[in-house]
C-alpha cells in the first residue's frame, strides 16, 4: 500500500509567539524530566473558530502522530515512553505541570506545549470551550502513569529510553525542539 503523502497547511497558521522553557525536577512522586518543559506561546494564528484539523495537518507533516482531540485531565498524569504535544485551539485553562511542586501555566488557543516525558501535568481550571490536539513524535504509543508507589523504577527506566523526536511539531527543522533538547 502506498504511504499517503501529507502536506502541511500553509504557514501562514504558524506565528512568531515567544518561547518559555521550564526546569522541572524530580520530586519523589514525579520523576519530571532532565529535558525542559517548553511552551510556544502564541505559535499559532487560528481561524476566529476551529484549526484542529489545520494543526493535526501540521503536526503530522513534521513527524508527530497519534493525533487526538480532547483537554488535558483534571488529574496529574504523565508519560514515560514519550514526548507529548499539546496544541491548543479553543479556549484557555490553567495547568500544573511537573507536579504539585511544578509550575502554573495559563495556556489558551495559539499556544503549543511540549511536554517531555516524565512531566506530570493536570488542568486546574478551564474555559468550558478549552480543546487541544495532542500527539506523539514519531508514532510512539503513551502510557499513563500517576504518581502513585511502585510506579518508579519502571517509569523512570522508560523515561531513559524515550527517544527524543527528530523534528519539532511547529517549525519542523528548525524551532525550540533543537535549541533546547537536541543542540541545547
Amino acid at each position: 500500500m502506498a504511504r499517503k503523502s501529507v502536506q502541511a497547511p500553509e504557514l501562514s497558521i504558524v506565528g512568531e509567539g515567544a518561547i518559555l522553557h521550564f526546569e522541572l525536577k524530580d520530586d519523589g512522586a514525579f520523576p519530571n524530566s532532565t529535558l525542559p518543559l517548553i511552551v510556544y506561546s502564541q505559535a499559532l494564528k487560528l481561524p476566529e473558530r476551529g484549526g484542529a484539523a489545520e494543526i493535526e495537518q501540521l503536526i503530522e507533516a513534521h513527524g508527530w502522530s497519534g493525533s487526538w482531540r480532547n483537554g488535558i485531565y483534571s488529574y496529574q498524569h504523565y508519560h514515560s515512553t514519550t514526548h507529548e504535544v499539546l496544541a491548543v485551539y479553543g479556549g484557555s485553562a490553567t495547568v500544573q505541570f511537573g507536579g504539585p511542586k511544578g509550575i502554573t501555566q495559563k495556556v489558551a488557543a495559539g499556544d503549543v506545549v511540549l511536554i517531555p516525558a516524565g512531566v506530570p501535568h493536570k488542568n486546574l481550571g478551564c474555559s468550558a470551550d478549552f480543546a487541544v490536539v495532542g500527539a506523539y513524535p514519531g508514532g510512539q504509543e503513551p502510557d499513563m502513569f500517576y504518581g502513585r508507589p511502585g510506579e518508579r523504577p519502571d517509569a523512570d527506566e522508560n523515561i531513559k529510553r524515550a527517544p527524543k523526536p527528530k523534528t519539532d511539531p511547529v517549525y519542523g527543522n528548525k524551532g525550540p525542539v533543537f535549541d533546547y533538547w537536541l543542540n541545547g
